[in-house]
């Protein structure tokens, strides 16, 4: 097996996937106008999305140990691929809101079967390099991925990036047909699931750590989500012009992923995470609710996406710390809450927005994290010691 290829492939299919749940912001405006639904109504198609992909990234474990990752792989990027395509052409809303339910449960499967099959085919001593090559690449569907829906929406109609997404799938599927490791095969096993479920599900600061995370979510997707509406209703931007800020404020994510590896080692990092997400969620209620210039609105908008992504990567490496043999387990129920934490972003976003306008969204962020932070402090804190 070539493994500089399998890794490289599996690196596109990270941000292809990634870029899948996050398309939908740019386009927000133009499906509202398309449907005759409100903005607020358009931002549950990336709700059921993220609910669909909850379900699927927490339960896809005991699938791809049974049928093998290779059948997995192939088999998610198939549906998903298919789903993006035919949204393309879908006729109304609640259609399209049904496909979106298909790609949630599709692209679920490929981000928790991708970490297993590179742990599978590289040496422990690479693994941590492996993964972080996934991470970042998946990082950049924001600093990249987004933006170039926006540019090609505006060149061509929301439904142009349907297509090309799709497409660029289904030959990522297509390729991993053929170049994906074929000698994997599942061996006969007989693990416990739901008893390691419930084995993190009694670890104190994994519960914490899991809380911690979606509620920091919500505000992540809570503030992404609806920013491009945002610069396009009150600053009138077209979709094409949204690009540029929103990969300005996609760098963000890469920023904060790289301080997350600066923090998890620290001794209070709890208390750090804490400070973080509050900072990013007061920049998020900033952003929303004073009349800043266009750009001024971006640069908050860095600042609340940098500080609020710090948190992810630092609960996932406690999670892999406490979770001892059920590292997969940990990670598959903490990137559930990753997904949880998106549906809340977007759906109770969106019900804030129809009630009060932008600025609720912005105060529905800082109330997340403030939570998060009340969780870090009594949960986290005096777990420190037991990692």
């Amino acid at each position: 097996m070539n493994q500089t290829r399998f890794l490289s492939l599996t690196a596109v299919a990270m941000f292809l996937v990634q870029s899948v749940t996050l398309m939908l912001s740019p386009l927000l405006v133009d499906l509202a106008a398309e449907f005759g639904v409100s903005v607020a109504a358009a931002g549950q198609l990336a709700a059921v999305t993220f609910a669909a992909w909850a379900v699927s990234v927490i339960s896809v474990g005991p699938i791809s140990d049974s049928f093998g990752r290779r059948s997995v792989a192939v088999t998610g990027l198939t549906f998903l691929s298919i789903s993006v395509l035919a949204s393309a052409f879908a006729p109304t809303f609640g259609v399209l809101l049904a496909l979106r339910v298909v790609t949630g449960l599709s692209g679920g499967m490929i981000p928790p079967n991708s970490m297993a099959a590179v742990a599978d085919v590289t040496v422990p001593a690479k693994r941590a390099w492996a993964f972080g090559l996934l991470m970042a690449f998946a990082s950049l569907s924001g600093v990249v991925g987004v933006p170039a829906v926006a540019v090609v929406a505006s060149a061509g109609g929301w439904r142009v990036p349907f297509v090309v997404i799709g497409s660029l799938l289904l030959v990522c599927a297509v390729l991993h047909w053929f170049w994906y490791p074929k000698s994997q095969r599942p061996e006969a096993r007989n693990y416990p699931f739901i008893s390691r479920y419930k084995q993190m599900a009694n670890i104190d600061l994994f519960r914490s750590a899991l809380a911690a995370n979606f509620l920091q979510r919500i505000a992540f997707y809570g503030t992404f989500s609806y920013l491009a509406a945002y610069l396009i209703s009150e600053h009138g931007l077209s979709v094409g012009e949204t690009a540029a800020p929103l990969a300005i404020v996609g760098v963000g994510v890469v920023i904060g992923s790289f301080t997350a590896g600066l923090v998890v080692v620290l001794k209070r990092r709890a208390q750090v995470v804490a400070a973080c997400a509050l900072a990013g969620g007061l920049a998020s209620l900033f952003l929303f609710s004073f009349d800043l210039s266009a750009w001024g609105t971006v640069g908050v908008a860095l600042v609340s996406i940098t500080f609020i992504s710090v948190g992810w990567p630092t609960f996932l490496a406690i999670s892999t710390e406490i979770s001892g043999n059920s590292q997969a387990t940990a990670v598959g129920m903490l990137g559930a809450s990753n997904q949880m934490g998106g549906v809340g972003g977007a759906a109770l976003g969106g019900a804030f927005l129809a009630l009060g306008g932008f600025s609720t969204v912005g105060f529905f962020c800082l109330g997340a994290v403030l939570l998060s932070a009340v969780v870090l402090q009594f949960g986290m804190s005096a777990g420190r010691s037991s990692t």
